[in-house]
């Protein structure tokens, strides 16, 4: 038994070790090919470690002058996203989960049908709206579209996670005389923590890479995130490759902190989700 034990344990980390080489490689080649000389990456093995390391590279990208205000964009316009989509899809599902109502249903079915619009046939009606309202090349323009692409599935998540929360616990909050707005604030939203990290996360990292709609909305330099950055700086250094994947590694650093940090609240939430 511990033999089999220890065997399939065995398994497990030779597949956990298979996957971390797959996964790793891409951001490996990124990060060393960011702290190779110009044209040292077409004279050798492209996965060797550079030869004479250097922060070239990754100086000039910092010391640009304009790096940090895409980083800057990117953190304001996903950091007030997030926050709207976790309040809307929270209160969506506290009441898709817990309220009876006749329309309750078709509702709920109508809002996940959203799962299957295709961005890029709203591109041109967003694009219209945004003008008309006088958002267009402004950051805050990219506010409607990015929050509300994401709601559909947060508020899918979050219902499912609410509906298995027990309902004696609400009940007796309304003997206490909690009322539904009460109930929700001290009972529903610190039980669903676990569900609302992981869309944090979740949401995070899809609007970190979001381009087409920020390629279609904003047109300022001062005012593009990142993504559009990378494009700007692969126009810029085209002919210079490790310079190109320096912005990669830099772009792609913060958003694998967070997740760093974060991963063991994504796993129990979405741990937590499967079990129900």
């Amino acid at each position: 038994m511990r033999a089999r034990k220890f065997a399939n344990n065995t398994v497990l980390i030779l597949i956990g070790l298979v996957w971390l080489v797959i996964a790793g490689a891409p951001f490996y080649f990124m990060a060393m090919t960011g702290f190779k000389e110009r044209f040292e990456l077409f004279s050798g093995d492209v996965f060797a470690f550079p030869q004479n390391p250097t922060f070239t590279n990754y100086n000039e990208v910092l010391t640009g002058g304009t790096f940090f205000n895409y980083v800057k964009n990117s953190v304001l316009i996903v950091a007030v996203a997030v926050v709207l989509i976790l309040i809307f899809s929270s209160m969506a599902a506290y009441v898709f989960a817990r309220m009876k109502f006749k329309l309750n249903r078709p509702l709920f079915t109508l809002i996940i049908a959203g799962l299957v619009i295709p961005v890029h046939i709203t591109l041109i009606p967003v694009y219209l709206f945004t003008r008309d309202i006088g958002l267009y090349d402004s950051l805050w323009g990219l506010l409607g579209p990015y929050v509300a692409f994401n709601l559909p599935l947060s508020i899918f998540i979050l219902t499912e996670f609410m509906r298995g929360i027990p309902r004696e616990m609400e009940e007796a909050a309304y003997i206490d005389g909690c009322g539904p707005v009460r109930s929700f604030v001290r009972i529903m939203l610190p039980l669903s923590m676990p569900g609302l990290a992981t869309l944090a996360i979740y949401n995070s990292v899809v609007l970190w890479n979001e381009f087409v709609f920020a390629f279609v909305l904003i047109t300022s330099p001062s005012n593009q995130p990142l993504p559009l950055a990378i494009w700007e700086y692969q126009g810029q250094y085209s002919m210079n490759i490790p310079a190109i994947m320096s912005v990669l590694t830099l772009s792609a650093l913060p958003l694998i902190l967070i997740y760093m940090a974060g991963q063991e609240k994504v796993l129990r939430g979405m741990m937590a989700g499967a079990l129900k």
